[in-house]
């Protein structure tokens, strides 16, 4: 519900903000940069249509620093994704404000699946997100939000995907008010801390958990039994619905709004635990010590909603 949504403002020393509350989409493709590219490509002019003008205004450029993302900038940046074609990665970072933690980010992880750095991993994706401010979620409602999600994914051809109330913040920003989120985590466990780059490197054709929108792509729909068996499992719970999508492909929304699950508040909502306890058998490993130094540590939040 709307009214359990928290505001959440997380600030460095300097008083910067470096992580808010907000909502992240994220899909990922065991495909590689060029097949999936044009889709991506079209899925990014979708969120421009759909976000307020000029919510992206910075781009991160091939010397790293932030310069303004104007027609010349959109320009580099359609010659980065589109024509350029040596390289095995490819690196798009677009940002509502280059300092500040904004609402709205674009980011996009293309990686050439056959160059011999990944050909023999199997974990390697392509991978792709989009935040918003929870703001734009209060102001358009829920279905707004998961019909847009809808559009977006049918342009990619993922094998997972999610939308969730997450810490949003630039890829690295989020690192200066790490140790806030992580006394955090405990308490919502409906928030999502993600790290684009790095799952997408791991993840495969595997899952990362339960979400209010949890996007189930080939060969996982068919390793979990289906759009039947997935039916019946949640068939006791009459918020959950689902969506159909063309390539066998399945959208379990598990609610009307997407939940914190607040630890600290009497119930909790239980087709959460339900899906996640499905997905378990097929959750990812995580191989860096991107969220802690210990990767048990990422190993038991991405089973939080266990019990």
């Amino acid at each position: 519900m709307r009214e359990n949504i928290p505001v959440i403002r997380l600030r460095n020393k300097y008083g910067r903000l470096v992580a808010r509350d907000g909502v992240i989409l994220c899909f990922f493709m065991r495909r590689s940069h060029q097949e999936v590219v044009p889709a991506v490509w079209r899925a990014l002019q979708t969120y421009r249509r759909a976000i307020p003008p000029q919510s992206l205004g910075w781009y991160v450029s091939v010397d790293g620093d932030w310069p303004p993302l104007d027609d010349r900038g959109w320009e580099a940046i359609r010659k980065k994704m589109l024509e350029r074609l040596s390289g095995a990665m490819w690196h798009v970072e677009l940002a509502e404000d280059p300092g500040d933690a904004g609402s709205y980010f674009f980011n996009y992880e293309g990686r050439k699946l056959e160059d011999p750095l990944f050909s023999r991993d199997e974990g390697a994706t392509t991978a792709v997100s989009f935040s918003f401010p929870t703001e734009y979620l209060l102001e358009h409602g829920p279905a707004h939000l998961r019909a847009l999600a809808l559009e977006l994914a049918r342009e990619l051809p993922f094998s997972f995907g999610y939308a969730s109330l997450a810490f949003v913040s630039h890829q690295g920003a989020w690192f200066s008010a790490l140790e806030e989120i992580i006394d955090l985590l405990p308490r919502y466990l409906g928030f999502d801390l993600y790290r684009l780059g790095e799952t997408g490197e791991v993840i495969g054709t595997r899952a990362r958990g339960a979400y209010w929108l949890t996007f189930l792509g080939q060969p996982l729909l068919g390793q979990l039994g289906g759009s039947e068996a997935l039916l019946h499992a949640l068939s006791s719970f009459p918020e959950v619905s689902f969506q159909p999508l063309e390539g066998e492909r399945l959208l379990v929304c598990l609610g009307e709004w997407p939940e914190a699950i607040d630890t600290a508040q009497p119930l909790r909502p239980a087709q959460y635990r339900v899906l996640a306890q499905l997905l378990e058998p097929f959750l990812y490993e995580e191989r860096t010590g991107w969220f802690s130094r210990d990767k048990d540590d990422m190993r038991r939040w991405l089973r939080r909603l266990f019990e």
